[in-house]
């Protein structure tokens, strides 16, 4: 009896270990990287937008110091994996760059070229020359279309938005990567900009789920603003908590970084989160089997920050001061996980 009892045991043991085998749990990192004036040498601007980044310009950016800029953002963005992540990224948003040729020199150097990385880009009208684009592992992302959105509404001309729409193993998802315009004269001269930028991204969303009311939206970029400012809070809606958000509401999962005194980039002494990543809340609170948030990270490796003077801690950023840092950027990039569960064959 005690030995029928004993393989009764065993079977039982043996079901749940086959059971527990058949699922399993799949990450998808979803990253934004500001890459800080990643221009070319070439002095192919017809205003000179980017005269200040030829090796006759102010900053004597030369074959020299582009090359190894190019080679310190691809190192860096191969530390971007994680154990369920070997691969990197699924998705990676990034601003400040000049023009497609950058990122196709990017993603071709050899810490990141065996990720087969794909390019989504557009020549934006931005006063300084600068666009927004998207890299993204066709081994997990399939791209159906994408559009390009123009801020007619500040007196000025600046980034386009971009919005990718694809699918991320399997499930529709849109990501509309932004670079919103700056501070400059300051944040209350400056701030209905980039809540007319906020306006622009919340608009997409609409106009995507009207279309299809289940696709996920993820917002993501350089916005100039923190979480609690009024464009992310107020015109985009996106909460603090990921409660109670109904499916097109807006979760801001940077918002308790920042409480924590975590940014992506500094001034005047002070931390600033500008870098974020908002979902919609059919990406949180939605079944197992589904894509939903995990969890939310400023890559804020050592080998990004400096390591000397008053700056010590800051993102190691390409010059400062006129000086040549050989530097990576003047922000840490951020990444959120996205999970769901799976059934293993």
């Amino acid at each position: 009896m005690k030995r029928i009892l004993l393989a009764a045991v065993a079977v039982l043991l043996l079901s749940f270990g086959m059971s527990a085998q058949n699922k399993g749990t799949q990450m998808a990192g979803i990253a934004f990287y500001n890459l800080e004036n990643l221009f070319d040498t070439i002095p192919n601007n017809p205003e000179n937008r980017d005269e200040e980044f030829t090796p006759g310009g102010q900053r004597q950016w030369d074959g020299r110091k582009y090359w190894s800029k190019i080679h310190n953002l691809a190192y860096a963005i191969s530390q971007f994996t994680t154990p369920t992540t070997p691969y990197g990224p699924a998705i990676i948003g990034v601003s400040e760059i000049e023009n497609i040729s950058v990122l196709q020199d990017l993603v071709a150097q050899p810490e990141i070229a065996k990720w087969n990385l794909q390019i989504c880009h557009h020549d934006s009208p931005d006063a300084r020359g600068v666009d927004v684009g998207m890299l993204y592992n066709p081994r997990y992302f399939k791209v159906e279309n994408v559009t390009n959105h123009r801020l007619t509404a500040v007196p000025f001309r600046t980034r386009d938005q971009m919005c990718v729409v694809g699918s991320l193993l399997g499930q529709r998802i849109a990501v509309i990567v932004n670079h919103w315009p700056s501070r400059l004269g300051g944040q209350t001269k400056s701030e209905p900009n980039r809540m007319a930028a906020a306006a622009l991204s919340k608009e997409i969303a609409d106009s995507l789920w009207q279309r299809d009311p289940s696709i996920g939206v993820i917002i993501m970029g350089d916005l100039n603003d923190d979480p609690m400012d009024r464009s992310c809070a107020e015109v985009l809606g996106a909460k603090r908590e990921p409660k109670n958000l109904g499916e097109h509401g807006f979760y801001n999962p940077f918002w308790k970084k920042l409480d924590d005194g975590i940014g992506t980039l500094a001034y005047k002494s002070s931390w600033n989160l500008f870098d974020q990543i908002i979902i919609s809340g059919n990406l949180v609170d939605t079944p197992e089997n589904k894509w939903h948030f995990y969890r939310a990270d400023v890559l804020n490796k050592e080998f990004l920050k400096d390591t000397e003077g008053n700056r010590q801690g800051y993102p190691r950023r390409t010059y400062s001061a006129g000086m040549f840092l050989n530097g990576y950027s003047d922000h840490f990039p951020s990444e959120i996980l996205l999970m769901r569960k799976v059934e293993r064959k």
